[in-house]
C-alpha cells in the first residue's frame, strides 16, 4: 500500500509448543491473508540438524518475496543440553535487510534458573531505511524486575542506533525520518511499570522514554494476545487472559507527512484458518503511515 507500512507480530512458539508441522502452515495462510511488509517473530529456532523455522515460513510464501534474518543463542545446558540449538527472534521484510544486530538482554540476578538459562534477546534489522527491533523478555509474571532491566537496555540500544535521527532541531523543525518500530513478546501487561515506561507513563532508574503502543492508540477492546477461551494451546497451559505482545512505534511528533502515525491495530493469527491455532499467542497486524515507503 503506497505510503503505508504493514507490520505483523507473532510469538510463533515454534520450539516449545505442540504440533509445529501443522501450525507453521497456519502461519503461512495468515501471512497470505495479511500480506505484511515486515514480520516480527519470537521463539524461532534452528540447529545443526534442523533448518530455521522462520526461514521455512518465508520460503513457503514466495509470492511475498521475503528477505529474513535470525538472531539467537543456545539455552543454558541445565535447561537444554543440545548446545547446537539456537533460540531467538527473526525479522522478515519485503526489502533487503541491510544491517542486522543481535543483543542479549540483561536480567537482575542469576538466582532463577529459568531466567539465567533462556537467551532473552533484542534483534535489530535495518531494511529500506526502516529500523525494526524485535525482542523477547523474561517470561513469568513474577519476573517484572528482570523485565525492567531489559526495557532499559532496549531503550538504550534503540537510542544508540537512532542517534541524531530522533533529535528535534531548534527552533522546532519537522523530522524527515520514519520513527523506529519495536515489536515483541514482552510478557508484561499494559499497566506494568516496564510497559508504562516504554509509553512515557513511568520513570525507571531516573529515565524516561516514549513509544506509541499501537493497540492503545488504535486497537479496540482488551486486545488479549493470550486467551484460554479462544486458544486451545493457552488453555492447556492454564495461562490467564492477558495482553503481553506489542507493536510499538517511536515518537511521531513533528514528522514530515505524519510519518509514524498509527492508523490501525488488530489481532491476527487469532483464529484458525486451517483448523489449528497458529501459536499459544495471538499476534497483531498494525498499519502505520510511511510517506517514504519504497516499492516492495
Amino acid at each position: 500500500m503506497a505510503g503505508i507500512l504493514r507490520i505483523a507480530q507473532l510469538n510463533a512458539g515454534s520450539l516449545l509448543e505442540p504440533d509445529w508441522p501443522s501450525r507453521r502452515l497456519e502461519i503461512v495462510e495468515w501471512l497470505r491473508r495479511l500480506a505484511p511488509d515486515v514480520v516480527c517473530f519470537e521463539e524461532i529456532w534452528q540447529s545443526g540438524e534442523s533448518p530455521n523455522t522462520a526461514g521455512w515460513i518465508a520460503d513457503n510464501v514466495p509470492e511475498l518475496g521475503y528477505h529474513w534474518r535470525f538472531g539467537g543463542a543456545a539455552f543454558g545446558t541445565e535447561l537444554w543440553p543440545d548446545e547446537s540449538l539456537e533460540f531467538g527472534s527473526a525479522v522478515l521484510s519485503r526489502w533487503p535487510i541491510d544491517d542486522f544486530r543481535y543483543h542479549r538482554l540483561p536480567f537482575a540476578s542469576e538466582e532463577d534458573p529459568l531466567v539465567r538459562s533462556v537467551p532473552w534477546e533484542l534483534v535489530h534489522a535495518r531494511t529500506a531505511g526502516l529500523d525494526v527491533f524485535v525482542c523477547h523478555l523474561a517470561a513469568a509474571p513474577i519476573h517484572g524486575r528482570h523485565r525492567q532491566q531489559q526495557v532499559l537496555a532496549i531503550d538504550e540500544q534503540v537510542r544508540e542506533v537512532r542517534n541524531d535521527l530522533e533529535l528535534l532541531g531548534m527552533p522546532v523543525q519537522r523530522r524527515d525520518s520514519m520513527p523506529p518500530v519495536l515489536c515483541g513478546d514482552f510478557n508484561a501487561e499494559p499497566d506494568s511499570d516496564e510497559i508504562r515506561f516504554l509509553c512515557g507513563l513511568a520513570v525507571l532508574d531516573g529515565r524516561t522514554t516514549y513509544y506509541q503502543d499501537a493497540w492503545r492508540v488504535a486497537g479496540d477492546g482488551p486486545g488479549f494476545t493470550q486467551d484460554w477461551r479462544a486458544n486451545t494451546i493457552a488453555d492447556g497451559a492454564n495461562i490467564p487472559r492477558k495482553r503481553i505482545d506489542y507493536v510499538f512505534v517511536g515518537d511521531g511528533w513533528f514528522r514530515e507527512g505524519n510519518a509514524g502515525r498509527v492508523l490501525s491495530a488488530s489481532l491476527a493469527f487469532d483464529e484458525p484458518l486451517t483448523g489449528v491455532n497458529a501459536s499459544d499467542h495471538a499476534g497483531l497486524v498494525v498499519d502505520v503511515v510511511w510517506p517514504q515507503r519504497p516499492d516492495s
